[in-house]
């Protein structure tokens, strides 16, 4: 048997024993006694939060209390369909704070928009209560730090839904990079070249019925309703996104500096949690449309000895390294490419040698946060030790874009270094009352 066919079969074989174990826990918890279940409040049911809420309502030892929010239509055939699901049919709120009132709610699982995933995580943690969180860890740097030292401060379990991280194909590629399968690593990218349609130009229009657009803009400067700002498109404006960088390449760099970090790691090396400085270029070059964040960008990572790009063309339909979506790691030894359903390692003369296959893994990852719940152990996408870190590589890409030059940001001061007009872009200008960013004082 050849080596690349070794490591496929035994991969495939530990993913099919990894995937197993996940059934029959859930089978055995099947049978747990009722006061063993975990109680959860869903908030943000629409577009990625609705699938949550069906893979949390899945789990057999969950139970859907609350479903929240601002949507009366999309809140009534959330609740309809969880009451199909399990037969139990749970609370109909728009407000996420009646579920943090109620000590019966052990988590808060939220699908909101970027601008609407700090405050519920912090008041959660400050509450008593873990977190599933969907990426990226805020809506700018100031709000990702203030999360993760949330989380630590109150000793929470928060998971970040970064799902590769649970995804069994990806566990493999990081135990073939950690045998120093590559060599010496110092250059490691991530791209998304899967084309986004035009959101075009749409005036300003009324509330649709049962909205509570109030409620929606949260800590948001208050603007006229506009539906390219509100579903499913709020993520292309300043106000609520952070871009295809926080949407789509968070997942991309969270896999590359996984994978350079392992790789380092083989080497008795360790990579920073932040960059000594990113510079990035781009601009909206493609579309002429109402969207704020660029089409067009790329963005460098300096760390002391190794760089990790990123590089985003989202009105392009052809892949780079075979991959529309992925990451690469490049050693002096071989190299590896990282997508959404297969990896593959290369020798210097170009030739596979080692090869998986999956997907990514929402009930697992899902599975994992609510056993990190009763075990009190860090989950895969633990928000302090990797949401964050890879979040902020996010922020910090975007700051610098919107700030026109390369940033080295300081976490002890939380300032970039000598570029007070940079640090605008650190936090909003301004909170929207009554909704202002809780302190924490042990912001690291």
């Amino acid at each position: 048997m050849n080596r690349r066919r070794f490591l496929t079969g035994s991969m495939a074989a530990a993913a099919a024993a990894w995937t197993g174990a996940i059934v029959g826990g859930r089978r055995a918890r099947a049978k747990a006694a009722a006061n063993d279940r975990v109680s959860v409040a869903v908030v943000g049911v629409r577009g990625r939060g609705g699938g949550l809420l069906t893979t949390f309502a899945s789990l057999a030892d969950v139970d859907v209390k609350y479903v929240c929010d601002v949507d009366r239509r999309v809140l009534d055939e959330r609740v309809a369909g969880v009451a199909r699901q399990t037969g139990r049919r749970p609370q109909a709120i728009g407000d996420f704070r009646r579920a943090l009132d109620d000590g019966s709610v052990d988590a808060l699982v939220l699908g909101t928009p970027d601008h609407w995933h700090a405050i519920p995580t912090i008041l959660a943690c400050q509450a008593g209560k873990d977190v599933y969180v969907e990426k990226p860890d805020g809506h700018n740097v100031i709000e990702s730090l203030t999360m993760a030292a949330a989380a630590h401060r109150h000793g929470r379990v928060v998971q970040l839904g970064t799902q590769a991280r649970s995804g069994p194909h990806l566990q493999s590629a990081m135990q073939y990079i950690a045998k120093g399968s590559l060599g010496r690593v110092r250059f490691a990218k991530a791209w998304e070249s899967t084309r986004q349609g035009s959101i075009g130009h749409v005036p300003d229009g009324p509330v649709p019925e049962g909205v509570d657009y109030d409620m929606w803009l949260g800590p948001a400067p208050q603007r006229p309703f506009n539906r390219r700002r509100f579903h499913s498109t709020w993520r292309w404006f300043f106000d609520y996104g952070t871009g295809d960088l926080g949407n789509d390449g968070v997942h991309r760099l969270d896999i590359a500096r996984w994978a350079l970090q392992t790789a380092l790691a083989a080497e008795g090396k360790q990579l920073p949690a932040l960059p000594r400085s990113v510079s990035a270029h781009g601009g909206k070059y493609y579309f002429d449309d109402d969207q704020q964040w660029p089409d067009t960008l790329m963005v460098t990572y300096d760390f002391p000895g190794c760089v990790l790009t990123y590089e985003m063309r989202v009105w392009s339909r052809y892949p780079m390294e075979g991959e529309g979506e992925g990451a690469g790691v490049y050693g002096d030894g071989g190299y590896i490419v990282l997508g959404n359903g297969r990896w593959r390692a290369f020798d210097l003369g170009g030739n596979e040698v080692a090869s998986d296959q999956g997907s990514y893994n929402d009930v697992g990852h899902a599975r994992n946060f609510i056993d990190c719940m009763r075990s009190r152990e860090k989950p895969t996408a633990d928000l302090e030790t990797v949401g964050h870190p890879s979040s902020m590589l996010c922020h910090l890409g975007n700051l610098a874009w919107r700030a026109g030059r390369t940033v080295r940001f300081d976490p002890k001061t939380r300032t970039c270094l000598g570029d007070q007009e940079a640090d605008v872009y650190l936090t909003r200008a301004e909170y929207r009352r009554p909704w202002g960013l809780p302190e924490i004082a042990e912001l690291h």
